[in-house]
């Protein structure tokens, strides 16, 4: 795991406060508070969620890329969960497209804690040009339990959820239950 730099702003968003984005009411356990480095404002972006297999293969990745370009061009925040795999090939197309075209991440740690830790670059990227989010309080480190509950988080923001290659009995179907 690794952290980005403490200069980075986060911003603490209290249940039924502004920014607070109101699909996260309808959870059974809503979170008491979200974290986020980035863009607040895009929380309020209409979002799908592309997820998919961390062991994706190529053509997995590629229809990823393809599915969120393509809905990035549609006006759609891509959210993912910035695994392995599909969620970061998700990602990073957003990327690729430039301005007005935005990706959120959605942590499993704290967003200072970025994990997986080859995505401390793409982290930051997502942090200056989108969003990274967590219900997880600065300083949490990964815990197997952490990880559905934050596709909780990503199944109750998204409008819809893509999933791009998946295990049977992957979390990533599990979303498509919560969706």
């Amino acid at each position: 795991m690794q952290t980005i730099k403490p200069s980075d702003p986060i911003v603490k968003i209290a249940r039924g406060t502004k920014y607070y984005p109101a699909r996260l009411n309808d959870l059974h356990d809503p979170p008491s508070n979200l974290y986020i480095k980035g863009d607040v404002h895009l929380l309020r972006q209409p979002m799908i969620a592309i997820v998919g297999s961390r062991n994706a293969s190529a053509e997995g990745l590629q229809n990823s890329s393809v599915l969120a370009k393509a809905l990035a061009r549609a006006g759609l925040l891509i959210l993912s969960g910035m695994a392995k795999g599909v969620d970061g090939a998700a990602h990073r197309a957003c990327i690729e497209l430039g301005v007005n075209h935005f990706t959120g991440a959605v942590f499993g740690t704290g967003v200072d804690v970025i994990y997986p830790r080859e995505h401390v670059g793409l982290a930051k990227t997502i942090s200056q040009q989108g969003l990274l989010l967590s219900e997880f309080p600065p300083g949490t480190g990964a815990q197997r339990l952490h990880f559905p509950r934050r596709n909780r988080i990503i199944a109750a923001l998204a409008l819809g959820v893509v999933v791009v290659e998946a295990a049977e009995k992957s979390g990533s179907l599990l979303l498509l239950l919560r969706a």
